[in-house]
């Protein structure tokens, strides 16, 4: 074996070898792949193949299409044959709710460039005519450019591409451990010897937990296991093929939760386990006997799927069935892959807790090559971003979640739901006396945090549905109110906090972020952003002390904001980042009145002159000590947010709502907040700022200082703003009539796809939808231009309009 390697890829299937393979396609063919028995010995080879392309995520949809794009190339480039069946994929609907999440889908399909269209019974039935028993069908979703493919062939046709440019592929080799040299490099150990590298990739499937191990981290995924079948020939089926007609779609119902498709002559049956009958595997590790083999069936499982799949279609029932294919595969809390840097570890890279190797083999590959090579990737990767889950992500939390999310796979997805396994797990103090006062919970990065808040703790049952509802619309539509009329108080603490301190902090923060630091008691908003611009986290970063800043961001960004910084710290240590989440909590009081109930409780002068707007001071809030006083809000009032000694949380809360009785105090959720900040144009990491979309793109423009030295990302924006923007966000209205939109619907100008939306929902202040668009700059520059978005398969009226609908002079901050 050799001795030296650019990258070490430690893991054969077909996501490891697709990361290879992408890796040379780019140029670095100098790498080495590592398998600890033979390629394909894992979850790949008895993989379904199944290459669906539902997503209502806009990155997670053009993925996908970049995976069948690589696949349908290989088989030229290589001479290979990859077994691509190109038949297409029907989506049974037999209910009004999950017709709208189909129609939801299609609001956003063509901006991801995914073919689809929504189907009637009649022309779903001509699609699948074996289908003939279900009584309960009212559409169905179509997506002509789906099918399957066979798994091992694709990934030897890739290994064939890999090595045909150069790579080495070293079998029946395994890893014993890591160790990260002086220099930098990595030393991988292994039964044939030792090889160093710049970069490693782990891609080790049912084995993650074991490498992880290895590396010091614990991966937050586990191997569930799922089963199909495989029948005798279906006489229909030989029927087709001798009458020359084209294979069937992929079919799949939710009447029996699962997918049936041809195979050969018979069809191949996958139920869905539910997850009381779910079964994991290697919780503790795989067992040593265990290689390429496959446990047996448990047909009690999903005996009632087969029940009702072969009443839908006779011809199920009516056939043999000559094989059971039961066997692990990986599955994550949110069932997406960990694909990206591993948090702590210099050039270790992750593409693990793939749910559906085949599926995400191809762009997995691709795009981790473009991030180790070029330093970012060119697809925002947020949501799959290993670090997307901090250290409440251990075994006991992922052993739970992953059998509540592939036990609730087939089920409807709905806008803003929660599910209730592993909950609650971190609570502030306030939790149950927020419980009492009737706060319906959503959760964020493992905190329990209020999404609104019901008259009683007996009636705060989440409302689900693509439509609106009545019941909480009601409520929430009263929270803003509160905000932009009296005061409300919002529960904060899970925010993600940050100390930066020492000699050499502010030349650092100077160095990465692209506004200019604030002065002495004073508050920014500053972004860091990537080689190409693009926003890798946003702060409000606080001056405390001459060499010392509070950075405050979402919750989602706490391993991930933690863990750019920290591999970019100065070797000199005099710049000292320690993260204070947990340390403190934090309170909004906002509106109108908040002043006058905060001055109630306080010494500290809170008038303009004393306290202006964007600053920050210390003092003590009721008998709540060293209390940092923000005067800035994320609705658009008069307000402050309160970051307390998390010890003093509960007398706080009880103090604030005591002070703010006579001035009518409502507690207000996540949900109002959303309606406030789309009121003011305000972005939302993740949505209208990520790391594909560039800062002069999300029209940051003025929290760019370019005159104050370098920074991350800055030659990238200049030669933008030399060449001109291509695409900007900008904000719209949109007529609303019983929904609103989300996020990702495509955005229309005289029947043509302009632009998509970025983030978006029903303003309670103005009685309609306002959104974030990504529009080109000739459309998005043009006030009342006329659009037109899709909700719910039904054409909305849009325009374009000034930013910050709601006071776009601050002067209600200013109060």
């Amino acid at each position: 074996m050799q001795t030296y390697a650019r990258v070490v890829v430690v893991g054969g299937g077909c996501v490891g070898v697709s990361v290879l393979y992408a890796l040379a396609k780019r140029g670095w063919t100098d790498c080495a792949l590592l398998e600890r028995t033979s390629l394909t010995a894992g979850s790949t080879w008895h993989a379904a193949g199944l290459i669906p392309s539902y997503a209502r995520s806009n990155n997670v949809g053009r993925m996908i299409a970049k995976t069948i794009e690589i696949y349908e190339g290989l088989e030229a480039e290589t001479g290979q044959n990859v077994g691509w069946h190109k038949c297409g994929q029907l989506r049974i609907a037999n209910t009004r709710d999950r017709m709208d999440e189909y129609k939801s889908y299609m609001d956003v399909a063509e901006a991801q460039g995914t073919n689809a269209r929504l189907v009637s019974p009649k022309e779903a039935m001509e699609l699948w005519p074996l289908l003939e028993n279900n009584k309960h069908m009212i559409g169905a979703l179509y997506h002509p450019d789906d099918g399957h493919i066979a798994p091992a062939d694709v990934t030897m046709a890739m290994a064939k591409g890999a090595r045909d440019m150069g790579q080495k592929i070293y079998q029946n080799t395994q890893v014993n451990s890591f160790e990260r040299l002086p220099n930098g490099e990595w030393k991988v150990s292994t039964n044939n010897g030792d090889i160093i590298c710049e970069h490693i990739v782990s891609a080790t499937g049912n084995y993650a937990r074991q490498t992880g191990a290895l590396l010091g981290i614990d991966i937050p995924a586990i191997p569930i296991l799922h089963q199909y079948w495989i029948t005798d020939a279906v006489p229909e089926i030989i029927e087709r093929k001798k009458q020359g007609l084209p294979e069937m779609p992929i079919l799949r119902d939710e009447g029996f939760a699962g997918y049936l498709r041809e195979e050969g002559d018979g069809l191949m049956f996958g139920p869905y386990e539910r997850t009381e009958h779910l079964k994991l595997f290697a919780v503790d590790g795989v067992p040593e006997w265990f290689g390429a083999d496959l446990v047996e069936e448990d047909f009690d499982a999903v005996e009632w799927n087969w029940e009702v799949a072969t009443d839908y279609v006779p011809a199920l029932a009516r056939t043999g069935i000559k094989a059971n294919v039961r066997g692990p595969f990986q599955m994550t809390a949110d069932e997406l892959p960990l694909a990206g840097p591993a948090w702590d570890l210099p050039n270790v890279w992750l593409a693990e807790g793939v749910p559906g190797g085949i599926l995400w083999g191809g762009t997995l590959g691709f795009h981790l090559a473009e991030w180790i090579i070029d330093g970012a990737p060119s697809k925002d990767m947020s949501e799959l971003d290993p670090r997307r889950f901090s250290n409440y992500a251990n075994k006991t939390w992922t052993r739970h979640k992953v059998q509540e999310t592939w036990g609730t796979h087939a089920d409807i997805k709905f806008p803003g739901q929660t599910m209730p396994a592993s909950r609650p797990q971190k609570t502030a103090p306030s939790y149950d006396r927020l419980t009492e006062m009737g706060a319906v919970w959503d959760v964020l990065n493992g905190w329990e945090m209020p999404q609104w808040f019901a008259p009683s703790k007996e009636e705060a049952i989440p409302d689900l549905s693509f439509r609106h509802t009545q019941r909480a619309a009601k409520y929430i539509r009263e929270e803003v109110t509160a905000v932009r009329e009296g005061v409300g108080l919002i529960e904060m603490t899970p925010m993600t906090k940050f100390e930066v301190s020492g000699p050499g902090a502010e030349s650092w923060l100077d160095g990465i972020l692209a506004n200019k630091l604030p002065k002495l008691g004073r508050i920014g908003l500053c972004h860091h952003l990537n080689k190409n611009g693009g926003v890798v986290s946003e702060y409000t970063v606080i001056r405390f002390k001459p060499d010392a800043f509070y950075l405050i961001s979402t919750p989602r960004g706490e391993r991930l904001n933690f863990d750019e910084l920290s591999k970019i710290l100065p070797d000199d240590r005099s710049v000292t980042l320690t993260n204070v989440t947990m340390e403190r909590g934090a309170f909004t009081l906002v509106g109108p009145k908040a002043r006058d109930v905060l001055q109630k409780i306080t010494e500290v002068d809170l008038s303009n002159a004393a306290f202006p707007w964007m600053s920050m001071q210390t003092g003590t809030i009721g008998l709540a000590s060293d209390v940092r006083m923000l005067r800035v809000t994320y609705e658009g009032e008069l307000g402050w947010e309160l970051y307390h000694p998390i010890g003093y949380q509960r007398h706080l809360l009880d103090e604030i709502l005591k002070a703010g009785e006579e001035f009518g105090i409502r507690m207000v959720g996540l949900a109002a907040l959303e309606c406030c900040r789309l009121d003011k144009s305000y972005r939302a990491m993740y949505r209208d700022m990520n790391a594909e979309l560039t800062a002069l793109e999300s029209s940051l423009d003025r929290f760019i200082k370019f005159d104050k030295g370098d920074f991350i990302g800055r030659d990238a924006l200049i030669r933008q703003r030399e060449e001109g923007l291509k695409r900007r966000i900008c904000t719209i209205t949109i007529a609303t009539d019983g929904a609103s939109v989300q996020m990702n619907e495509g955005v229309y100008h005289n029947g043509k796809l302009v632009g998509r939306i970025t983030s978006g929902g029903y303003s309670c202040h103005f009685s309609h939808d306002i959104a974030l668009a990504l529009l080109p700059p000739e459309l998005g520059n043009q006030n009342g231009l006329e659009l037109e978005v899709q909700v719910l398969g039904e054409w909305r009226k849009a325009k374009v309009v000034e930013e910050s609908l709601y006071d776009p002079t601050n002067s209600r901050c200013k109060m």
